[in-house]
């Protein structure tokens, strides 16, 4: 019987994932193209050797950004994609201008609700809350209904003690829900504050790009802090800056190697060593956990 919904529940994650690349009539596995082009490099890449190598350029490195279902389809265990707030969607609380009928053309085009995935699973059979940002909707950006999917995500990761892994990419706030975006800046920190008190683990892996009010909150706050390869990351644009300061930034200015090198990131792991990496942290954290209550056991 829990093979029976094990495999159902893949079925679901590999119809969203045909879902969210325009492919609805595609039931079980997705079809690449002939060939798909480094949007980085311009190269020419077979369809076959763009998905078995994970949206990943073999010629330049570049990662490519991906939707929310195929990423959580490469880093849960088969069959245990078990969504979480599917039908939480965001309202226009502002009745800003044709921002009703955008959200109507972005659900259209993605088949996604908002611009987050949240999702309990397991990696390397280990228990985990995890929440993917998708810059495909909105450029990922930060309103309302995002941020209390984030805010559940910690609340349902503390409530089962769990750890929360959030995959973070974004533009910023969502300008049209204005003051009530930016206030999501502290819901998520106060949700995160209550979940890191009580001893959990929050593992944050910031994706290209990864800017604005995320990057100014919970996309910083992790204790382990992840990056893919090349990610921009950022409160404002390289631009933005080297106009206000009137100075030209460093060569790879904002990239996760930079950030690397200067302490922002504890590591940049590539797509490829994505799920193997996770596995391995959250066996260190379990390992580590189960050390500690053996010694408060026995007394020492």
């Amino acid at each position: 019987m829990n093979d029976l919904f094990a495999r159902r529940r893949q079925k679901i994650l590999q119809l969203k994932i045909a879902r969210e690349s325009g492919k609805p009539n595609i039931t079980s596995r997705h079809v690449p193209k002939a060939f798909e082009q480094c949007t980085a490099c311009g190269e020419a890449i077979p369809g076959e050797m763009w998905t078995q190598g994970l949206f990943v350029c073999p010629r330049c490195g570049f990662h490519s950004p991906i939707g929310a279902y195929q990423r959580l389809s490469m880093v849960l265990d088969p069959g245990t994609f078990r969504e979480m707030d599917a039908l939480l969607a965001g309202t226009d609380p502002l009745a800003f201008p044709g921002y009703e009928e955008k959200l109507a053309r972005q659900r259209s085009q993605t088949g996604l609700c908002e611009a987050v995935v949240t999702a309990r699973g397991k990696i390397g059979g280990h228990h985990v809350i995890i929440a993917v940002l998708d810059s495909r909707f909105f450029m990922g950006s930060m309103g309302v209904a995002l941020g209390e999917k984030i805010a559940r995500a910690a609340e349902a990761a503390k409530k089962a003690k769990l750890p929360l892994i959030v995959f973070c990419a974004s533009g910023g706030a969502r300008m049209q829900e204005g003051i009530l975006s930016l206030m999501q800046m502290a819901k998520t920190v106060a949700a995160l504050e209550r979940f890191q008190a009580a001893g959990g683990l929050y593992i944050s892996y910031l994706t290209h790009p990864t800017t604005g009010g995320v990057t100014a909150s919970f996309g910083s706050l992790g204790d382990i802090t992840l990056a893919e390869p090349g990610a921009l990351i950022g409160f404002a644009g390289p631009r933005v800056i080297e106009q206000t300061i009137g100075e030209t930034l460093p060569a790879g200015f904002q990239r996760a190697e930079y950030l690397e090198a200067h302490g922002f990131v504890d590591a940049v792991v590539p797509r490829s060593e994505m799920k193997d990496t996770l596995a391995q942290l959250l066996r260190l954290h379990k390992k580590g956990r189960n050390h500690h209550a053996g010694t408060k056991t026995d007394g020492r």
